[in-house]
């Protein structure tokens, strides 16, 4: 292959490194961490002054929620691709049915050990 070939990546990669750059860079600028700013320590929310506590504690459901989306996620994100390849590995000869049914049944074991630890009643 020649250099050629390979310069929409590199397009990609030097605009994607580009922007995470400037981001970083305008927070280290303008962010509540900068050194030059008045409003250092004051919540900014929506371009309106935040009321009451600033820091507020969350429920550990909340996180839980989050880490159980995230599983879930994970489980969307490895199935979507494998529906479409099913037909091109099939037609290959070649076996995929097998660790994609120990991969959704390691993820069935662990939702009904969530449901029987109570993880996902909201209200106890």
């Amino acid at each position: 292959m020649t250099a050629a070939a390979y310069l929409p990546f590199l397009i990609q990669a030097l605009l994607a490194a580009g922007i995470t750059g400037g981001i970083i860079g305008a927070s280290h600028l303008f962010g509540q961490r900068a050194r030059h700013t008045k409003l250092k320590d004051s919540a900014y929310e929506c371009g309106v002054p935040a009321d009451g506590l600033v820091h507020t504690r969350f429920s550990v459901k909340f996180y839980l929620t989050a880490l159980l989306f995230m599983l879930f996620d994970l489980e969307v994100v490895i199935l979507v691709p494998w529906t479409f390849i099913y037909r091109e590995f099939l037609h290959e000869k070649i076996e995929i049915l097998g660790p994609i049914l120990f991969f959704i049944g390691v993820l069935v074991l662990g939702l009904v050990y969530e449901i029987k630890k109570g993880a996902l009643e909201w209200e106890k």
